[in-house]
């Protein structure tokens, strides 16, 4: 059984990673379709920024968005003498970090979705008078819901886990941005914390398999409904 503290740190690695979700999913969307289907100049460097992310170090990530947004950043400074509002050491930047390490994994989803859509189909629609909203809302959006909705998932998943960007950025502070994760780590440095931190890691190996399991089960069912292949 776990303690009120440990169910606080449960709850809080959810509402984080679905805060996170929220935001990303969004602009994810719209990036992975500019580079699907958007030829401009900058195109690769946009592609090499938008995975940065899975191949630097979070903690580095981490110290770049305290240097963005903290109170003396550029963003930050400007987000809190204008509207008073502060993401450094708060839920909602823990939110935010876990966006930024999770974003490229929705953008991967769906771009792979957008590159098995049959350009036939878009065509079709065209020469039928329908604009490129109307395209998108009714030929491309449909076909790559499964997509969206693995990457989302997926993405749910992968924050529930994330450490090393949400201590850099939003710190370990109980009740306040002490996810899962982070709970872990504060009871391996407790002595005779090893039970704790036994109980939070089965609940995290839980939360990450159903994950997963759940980001395949949702891809194929959507899938059967509009009809395509499942393999």
């Amino acid at each position: 059984m776990l303690t009120p503290e440990e169910w606080g740190a449960v709850r809080l690695s959810l509402a984080v990673a679905l805060r996170s979700v929220a935001f990303g999913l969004p602009p994810a969307v719209l990036v992975a379709w500019l580079l699907a289907r958007g030829r401009f100049p900058g195109r690769a460097l946009l592609d090499a920024l938008v995975h940065l992310p899975l191949v630097m170090p979070p903690v580095v990530v981490g110290w770049l968005l305290l240097v963005t947004f903290g109170l003396r950043g550029p963003v930050g400074s400007l987000l809190n003498d204008w509207f008073g509002i502060r993401l450094v050491f708060t839920t909602a930047g823990a939110s935010l970090a876990t966006a930024v390490m999770s974003f490229p994994l929705i953008v991967r989803a769906v771009r792979l979705s957008l590159d098995a859509v049959d350009p036939g189909l878009e065509a079709a629609a065209r020469t039928l008078g329908a604009g490129p909203l109307d395209r998108f809302v009714t030929v491309t959006l449909p076909l790559i819901a499964p997509g969206i909705l693995a990457g989302a998932i997926t993405a749910f998943a992968a924050g529930l886990g994330e450490f090393g960007a949400v201590i850099t950025f939003a710190s370990n502070i109980p009740g306040e941005t002490q996810t899962l994760p982070l709970a872990i780590y504060s009871a391996t440095q407790t002595p005779g914390g090893e039970a704790t931190a036994a109980r939070l890691a089965a609940v995290s190996l839980a939360l990450a398999v159903t994950g997963l399991l759940l980001a395949d089960l949702a891809g194929r069912r959507l899938a059967l409904l509009l009809g395509r292949p499942v393999r």
